[in-house]
């Protein structure tokens, strides 16, 4: 029986439960309120505003571009669509890194502006002070560990991290890290499967996996990916559920040649 099957909010407290029980957490992102609205209303767990929004949304190249106004505009769109799921906000880039202070001023304004329940933020222990003071204001706050993509240019690919035993070391040291400081959950991304596995093993907090594996606590795929929007990114991690990418050209192709051929509106479609 699902744990929060009869809930009125997903919490951070039901996600710890689900861990505990055995019950798998599926996370989404989403950006906008129409889409959102659909999301939530199909049961997820958590909806991830997240700063890949500056890729599929906004057409960049890589996450680092987007603002935190940016960021809060979607999170306002998402909140007000969001009855029942946990929403989390990625911090973007530079708006919390090496700067405590800054990133309290960059968790308070999201949370405060877009009424949004959760923050994210990537990095271990070099982020650790920005993490316990966003915290010490009652701010719940997800990990993100393993790829860590406003980092791109320092790792120079986006490949599957952690292979090596010093990274898988640090990255097991990061995560237990993050959980004594108080997250309540952390994502792990495109690392080994067996690695994933025994950071779910030996932490109490949910582990959420994208290109993880499958024995963490949870999933997290970006809608886009998912749906079929997106048709340039392809790695192994994403499974597609549909294929709206050929369904909406299909379907724009026919209104063209249906308003070129006069046949809409026809009599009924109009006053």
């Amino acid at each position: 029986m699902s744990v929060n099957k009869d809930v009125k909010r997903v919490t951070t407290q039901i996600l710890q439960k689900m861990k505990l029980q055995g019950e798998k957490i599926s996370m989404l992102t989403a950006y906008d309120y129409s889409l959102a609205k659909i999301v939530d209303h199909a049961g997820i767990d958590i909806i991830l505003v997240g700063d890949s929004a500056s890729n599929v949304m906004a057409g960049h190249e890589t996450t680092l571009p987007i603002t935190l106004e940016q960021m809060i505009y979607h999170a306002q769109s998402v909140i007000k669509a969001a009855e029942r799921s946990l929403v989390v906000v990625d911090i973007p880039f530079g708006y919390y890194q090496g700067d405590s202070k800054k990133a309290l001023n960059s968790a308070i304004k999201i949370m405060k502006e877009s009424e949004a329940h959760a923050i994210k933020l990537e990095g271990g222990r070099e982020v650790k002070d920005s993490v316990a003071r966003i915290l010490s204001a009652g701010i719940p706050v997800m990990g993100h560990l393993g790829l860590t993509p406003q980092s791109i240019y320092k790792f120079g690919t986006y490949n599957v991290r952690a292979k090596e035993t010093e990274e898988a070391n640090k990255l097991i040291e990061d995560a237990k890290l993050l959980e004594t400081l108080g997250c309540f959950a952390i994502v792990l991304e495109k690392i080994p499967a067996n690695l994933a596995t025994k950071v779910a093993e030996e932490v109490k907090i949910p582990i959420i996996g994208i290109g993880a594996g499958g024995g963490v606590d949870g999933q997290v795929l970006v809608l886009h990916d998912m749906l079929g929007i997106t048709k340039e990114f392809s790695p192994r991690f994403i499974r597609r559920y549909a294929n709206l990418n050929e369904i909406i050209d299909e379907a724009v192709k026919n209104y063209i040649q249906d308003v070129k051929q006069k046949d809409f509106p026809n009599s009924n479609e109009q006053y």
